[in-house]
């Protein structure tokens, strides 16, 4: 069993890195998204690209305009679930404040041989290893300081990252599937 951090600690990471906070996220769907007013609404029809400010973009903000960089990739099925789809409709209000999201179809990172693992590397030398269940209920993160293991996390960013799409073009390509 992972030693999960303090939950309470969880943001400081994203307050204290120094240059790049880089994510992965490789599940289908989450059920913080499902649970979520917003999936409701995006369900509805309504438009969930923009939402009022909130501690997160703040401090995604308050980094990129000291020049660090927020980047995510996401892995996307093809076709998408409704979850990946989700997500994709949801992106603007991220990138409005300075995060660089990019999709990845999941075919392209299983012949890169990616294991299914959702983490955040904080300047090449932390990551968190986020834990779900089955239900894609989240459990907690595991806090990774091994140089090996942070290794094996800088070579998937440096695998996927050029072969990554931007979100709007991506988004293109999926309306266009759809």
């Amino acid at each position: 069993m992972p030693q999960f951090i303090n939950d309470s600690t969880f943001s400081t990471y994203f307050e204290t890195f120094e240059q790049t906070a880089w994510r992965l996220e490789t599940r289908r769907g989450y059920a913080s998204d499902r649970n979520s007013p917003n999936w409701t609404r995006w369900k509805a029809g309504e438009d969930v690209s923009h939402d009022p400010s909130s501690a997160w973009r703040e401090n995604i903000q308050r980094q990129t305009a000291a020049g660090k960089r927020f980047e995510r990739i996401r892995l996307v099925d093809d076709p998408p679930t409704d979850g990946q789809l989700f997500l994709l409709a949801r992106a603007p209000s991220n990138e409005a404040v300075g995060e660089d999201i990019r999709n990845l179809w999941r075919a392209d990172a299983e012949r890169l041989a990616l294991p299914a693992v959702d983490f955040w590397l904080f300047d090449n030398r932390r990551a968190l290893v986020l834990h779900f269940d089955d239900a894609d209920e989240y459990l907690g993160a595991e806090l990774i300081e091994d140089p090996a293991r942070i290794a094996e996390f800088r070579q998937i960013r440096d695998a996927t990252w050029p072969r990554a799409i931007r979100r709007a073009d991506f988004a293109a390509q999926v309306a266009s599937e759809v």
